[in-house]
Order: C-alpha cells, then sequence, then structure tokens
C-alpha cells in the first residue's frame, strides 16, 4: 500500500529589508476599514509569498513628518542613538503591484493606536517606513478543505486568501464585522464560500466563537487558520483541538491584538 501524502506547509526566510515609502493613495473600503497604497523605489526587489504574512510598518515619532529607519549593525538591527524612535506594528501586505511599485495595507479604525491614527489622516505624500516580511508561512492548496477565521483585523489576510486561491480550491470563511456597512465585496472563485457574522451585544468575537463552535468541520484532512482578537483566539484553540478533534498541525493561529490594551497590539502567533 502507498504511504498517504499530506499536504505540507512550507516555511520561506526572507532577506531583511528596510523601505522608506511615501503615501500614494488613500482608499475608504468601509466606515471602520482605510486602504493605504504606498508607493516608491525601495518597494523594488519586495517579496510576499503567502497571505499569512506581516510586514512592521515603522510610524513617524510623535511631532515628526519621516519615520526614524533603523539599519542593520555588527550586534543586529539598531535605531540611530539619541533619537526618539516612533512606534512600530504587523500588518499584511494585502496586495503588491511590483509593476507599478506599490504596496496595498489595510487598516481598521478601531481605537486611537498608531496605526488607526495614521490611517485615519494619512495624505498622499506622507511618509512610512516598513520592514519585512521576515519570512513566509505558504499554506498549500492541497487540502481537502480550509476554514478562515477572524474579526476585522483578519479581514485583509482572509480576502488576499480568497483572491489567490485557485478555482475548485474547498474554502469556507467566517469573518466577524460591526455591522453590514463593513461587508466588503470579496473576490472569491468556485469552491469558496463567505459566512459574514455580525458583532454581538454581548461582546467582541462572541458571535464568532459560537459561529465556529456550530460548525461541523468537513470531511478529510484540512487546514483552519485564525486570527484575531487575543481572547477569541484562544478559545478558537480550544474549540478546535480539544472540542472537534483538530489536529494541533492543523491550526495556525494569530492574535494581532488584545481587547484590553487596545489598538494595534502587537502579533502573538501559534
Amino acid at each position: 500500500m502507498s504511504p498517504v501524502i499530506h499536504p505540507a506547509v512550507r516555511r520561506v526566510r526572507h532577506p531583511l529589508h528596510f523601505r522608506l515609502l511615501e503615501v500614494r493613495r488613500v482608499t475608504r473600503l468601509s466606515p471602520l476599514m482605510v486602504r493605504v497604497t504606498l508607493g516608491g523605489e525601495a518597494l523594488r526587489g519586495f517579496v510576499s509569498e503567502s497571505f499569512d504574512d506581516h510586514v512592521k510598518v515603522i510610524f513617524p515619532p510623535p511631532g515628526a513628518s519621516v519615520p526614524v529607519m533603523p539599519v542593520p549593525g555588527p550586534d543586529g538591527v539598531a535605531f540611530p542613538e539619541g533619537v526618539e524612535r516612533g512606534p512600530m506594528r504587523d500588518y499584511t501586505p494585502r496586495r503588491f503591484d511590483a509593476g507599478a511599485l506599490e504596496l496595498d495595507i489595510d487598516f481598521v479604525l478601531h481605537g486611537d493606536g498608531p496605526g488607526s491614527t495614521f490611517a485615519a489622516t494619512a495624505r498622499p505624500g506622507d511618509a512610512i517606513g516598513i520592514a519585512g516580511p521576515k519570512g513566509s508561512f505558504v499554506i498549500p492548496d492541497a487540502f481537502d478543505w480550509q476554514l478562515l477565521v477572524g474579526d476585522a483585523t483578519a479581514l485583509p489576510a482572509i480576502a488576499r486568501r480568497l483572491e489567490e486561491s485557485p478555482p475548485g480550491t474547498r474554502i469556507i470563511a467566517f469573518i466577524e464585522v460591526a455591522g453590514p456597512e463593513e461587508e466588503q465585496a470579496l473576490v472569491t472563485h468556485d469552491g469558496a464560500e463567505v459566512r459574514w457574522v455580525r458583532q454581538s451585544e454581548e461582546g467582541h468575537s462572541v458571535a464568532l466563537l459560537e459561529a465556529v463552535r456550530a460548525f461541523t468541520l468537513p470531511e478529510g484532512e484540512g487546514y483552519v487558520w485564525a486570527a484575531g482578537e487575543f481572547h477569541l483566539i484562544r478559545e478558537l484553540r480550544e474549540c478546535l483541538v480539544d472540542g472537534k478533534g483538530l489536529p494541533r498541525h492543523c491550526l495556525r493561529a494569530a492574535s494581532y491584538w488584545r481587547a484590553d490594551e487596545g489598538d494595534d497590539s502587537e502579533d502573538d502567533e501559534a
């Protein structure tokens, strides 16, 4: 009998590059989602192999118009001494156009943190920095099915996965948003299904967790990708692995932010 060959997740490392870019366009996708298109010659050679990738966005320090960019040194990456550095946060590269040298990053306006503040006031010509991606976590399309779960902060990554997957790839996506005005017209192919979940009055992510708990995993070998608020991700892991018997190696979950720490918390991946 021939051995069963399982789809293999692939990790790819990329050289770390720091790029100073400028805002080219700002597009309001919904009342709470803004797309900022960055551009510049520094994007030449930019690589993002997976929807799961993230870049470190480097914002200008308070009162400044240009970010302080780190530089590689003998002891690793460092910032210039004696200069106040700005905040940095992780974001999904939503779309990269190598011909136009443009990179889209979608920001959720859900607080007064550096990401939301920047996106709400960004104008063409503004300067911003990015670093990475340092690597890619490439999930193959060969699984029998894929389940994508996330709140609004995961929407850019889920939308990219749906858009880039070949026709016939079976994908079920659960996406929690504040209301119908936040439901974007996503590009999907045959085999993909998007289920919008309305945020409940009981609190953030409650309805999303209930929707996943009520969902029966399809037959065959599948993979689950989930991202969102820290406490949601912790409960999703328990629900999927302990409750539904999903093998741990078939789950990738990342907390993009914490409700008790405000906007734009750092990633906590698993």
